[in-house]
């Protein structure tokens, strides 16, 4: 049906339905098809939500020809096209959100923001990408290579070099020498009880020897050898399980030497120090030894060398070998140090290690701690035993 006066003298008459619209249409004749004028038919496939597009902006927003007789918006949520002068139906909303986000976003990415898609290919992009000093994706058409992000002209293998520069000359290049608390992973705190704990032993006791380190120091007051050989000697047991070269240089800074005046310090750590490498591991040792040299420059230290781990061979018996290798090195350029080096034949001639001297193949049971135990027992009463120099010191 015409929907005006105008348009019902512009139809084709009757007769001439053979012939193309265009000619009826100058002839001022009527077209019927299935009760409607031809001119109606041609004017309902570019309606859009019930009237009749006019321009090339509205044909763009027509629905697809699939589903003419649906509306706009539901074309648009179901994806679907209809290709006008080489763009999608769809393609003008999707062009316009994305103008609006970069709006949103804003200015090149030196300045916080992304640069706009202009700016990834022609060479009238790349030298203003590059005037503002953006380094992005300065690339000609798309799909050619990305060059390098961030600064302009870095790489991402500069990028860690001047990371690590950084790091140096922040003093922290050897992260295993860095004092950090560990980490609460299951939530109860029980790490941080223990070094308060710690702190106020110090205030309250007097021990002449301190044992600081991880779970092998630990789980050594659970034998009867600790009651036998340490505690007559005054001894205090600072050990955490878990602990790292950086958490007990952490807890010694923070109190676990303070008020107290120890004849002998005994350090034992280092093997869970996985995501280190063993010239790192080494390192936080020696960072220990320097900061009880500084505090307690009275006290003489032992280090107890690394013990082989695992049932068979493996890359951690390897790592820790290489760390006692380069402790003894370099331990000795350190004043009032010993290394101890306690593996008593742990590692069998098949190159097993075997559940009696370490029950998990980590830690030691009863027995194999007597075999660490009485050679260090012997070295700690030899330091215990004052020189003439010392009693004078002492009396002064």
């Amino acid at each position: 049906m015409t929907s005006s006066r105008a348009d019902r003298r512009r139809a084709p008459p009757r007769g001439q339905r053979g012939r193309c619209a265009g000619r009826d249409l100058r002839q001022g004749g009527r077209k019927r098809r299935g009760g409607r004028t031809a001119v109606g038919w041609r004017r309902e496939n570019y309606v859009t939500g019930g009237r009749m597009t006019s321009s090339r902006a509205d044909r763009r927003r027509a629905p697809p020809r699939g589903q003419r007789g649906r509306c706009a918006g539901r074309d648009l949520r179901q994806g679907g096209r209809k290709r006008r002068g080489g763009r999608t139906a769809v393609g003008w909303r999707r062009r316009r959100k994305r103008k609006l986000r970069r709006r949103r976003r804003g200015g090149s990415r030196a300045e916080g923001g992304r640069c706009p898609p202009w700016s990834r290919g022609g060479s009238r992009s790349r030298r203003e990408c590059a005037g503002r000093g953006c380094g992005l994706r300065q690339s000609g058409p798309r799909g050619a290579a990305a060059g390098p992000r961030g600064t302009a002209g870095e790489t991402r293998a500069e990028r860690r070099a001047r990371s690590s520069r950084n790091r140096m000359n922040q003093g922290d290049s050897n992260p295993a020498a860095v004092p950090h608390a560990a980490e609460d992973v299951q939530g109860d705190g029980r790490w941080m009880s223990q070094h308060n704990r710690f702190v106020s032993d110090c205030k309250d006791k007097e021990p002449d020897v301190l044992f600081v380190g991880d779970s092998m120091v630990q789980l050594l007051q659970q034998y009867e050898i600790w009651r036998e050989l340490f505690s007559p000697l005054h001894a205090l047991n600072f050990g955490i399980d878990g602990d790292t070269t950086g958490h007990v240089l952490w807890r010694l800074k923070n109190g676990e030497l303070e008020n107290i005046k120890p004849k002998v310090i005994v350090v034992w750590v280092g093997t869970n120090n996985h995501g280190n490498t063993a010239e790192e591991v080494a390192g936080g040792i020696e960072a220990i030894v320097r900061l009880i040299n500084t505090q307690q420059p009275q006290a003489k230290v032992i280090v107890l060398g690394l013990l082989p781990r695992g049932e068979k061979p493996n890359p951690l018996r390897q790592k820790n070998a290489k760390v006692n290798h380069l402790l003894k090195a370099s331990l000795p350029k350190l004043p009032n140090v010993q290394l101890l080096d306690v593996d008593a034949g742990f590692v069998h001639s098949d190159g097993t290690i075997s559940y009696h001297d370490m029950f998990d193949f980590l830690h030691l049971t009863g027995g194999g701690y007597a075999k660490i135990c009485k050679p260090l027992h012997e070295l700690i009463m030899q330091l215990l035993e004052e020189t003439p120099e010392e009693k004078r010191a002492a009396l002064a």
